[in-house]
């Protein structure tokens, strides 16, 4: 019998499991991470380089730092005229942040519950200041209040900072009221409550993030500004960003970079505190 040669089947190339669709939408899930990943790369590089510039050695900025010490930090406790600087900050961003919030929250129950044309007009002037540059916007300031014969002062300096603190606030709870809508309030005011215990316990309890992060987000911008601050306050008062920024134009002072290590600190402290009580994280992804 003859034998029939019989060839073995050639195999079928293996497909990828995967179609063009699903290809294209794996490549843009990993480019978006990876901008994602480069964009939080950036906004955490400048604070670490500034934290381990604090620890330098040396008395002037140096990175990277030829030698690591505390003797930055410490010397800071003294150094009484960067605690005056450090104090008069903080009393004109707590005024200020305080005024901020009373304004904005005003503001932004008058023009949610109004259906008027000038609401959008109000809203564009009291977003303004975010448009215009800090130091227009510091000359235009110190040119109105000389026109006005007011001299300089912690007054015209805390003014200037409520008017660049306030969209800030109005900007974070005028979005927790639009998104809280009326229905709340329609049905406390038709249950007898008065306007103060409606707002009081209905329509500000649901937006306390709202005003947390405002009024976070009003007294850290008070706090460490220095464009309007340069041209607002009087050789009297001594700020604290003014008197950082002489530090390091005058003598490259490594304590500038020691307070700022200072501040990051206690930056991420106050928003832990804010996450503690607006849980807004929870009200982002979901609970």
């Amino acid at each position: 019998m003859s034998s029939t040669l019989v060839n073995p089947p050639t195999p079928m190339p293996q497909e990828s499991g995967f179609s063009p669709r699903q290809l294209d939408q794996i490549s843009f899930q990993v480019v978006m991470q990876l901008i994602a990943w480069l964009g939080l790369l950036l906004l955490i590089a400048p604070s670490m380089i500034i934290l381990i510039t604090s620890f330098s050695a040396s008395p002037t900025l140096q990175f990277p730092p030829p030698g690591f010490s505390l003797q930055w930090y410490t010397s800071l406790f003294s150094f009484p005229e960067l605690r005056a600087a450090a104090l008069n900050s903080f009393q004109v961003a707590l005024i200020t942040t305080l005024v901020c919030v009373v304004l904005g929250v005003s503001a932004c129950l008058a023009m949610i519950n109004s259906k008027g044309r000038w609401v959008i007009a109000v809203d564009a002037l009291v977003m303004s200041p975010l448009a215009l540059p800090g130091v227009a916007l510091g000359l235009g300031m110190m040119t109105f209040f000389a026109m006005m014969g007011v001299q300089l002062s912690l007054f015209t300096l805390i003014v200037s900072h409520i008017v660049i603190c306030t969209p800030y606030v109005v900007r974070n709870v005028l979005a927790s009221l639009s998104q809280l809508g009326s229905s709340l309030q329609e049905a406390s005011t038709a249950l007898g409550a008065s306007p103060v215990y409606t707002f009081f316990k209905v329509t500000l309890p649901l937006i306390r993030p709202g005003v947390l992060i405002g009024a976070f987000m009003a007294f850290l911008t008070s706090f460490d500004n220095v464009a309007v601050t340069l041209f607002l306050s009087d050789a009297r008062t001594d700020m604290l960003p003014i008197r950082m920024w002489s530090m390091i134009q005058n003598d490259l002072d490594v304590r500038a970079a020691a307070i700022s290590g200072v501040l990051i600190f206690l930056t991420a402290l106050l928003m832990i505190l804010m996450e503690r009580f607006s849980s807004l994280s929870k009200a982002l992804i979901g609970n």
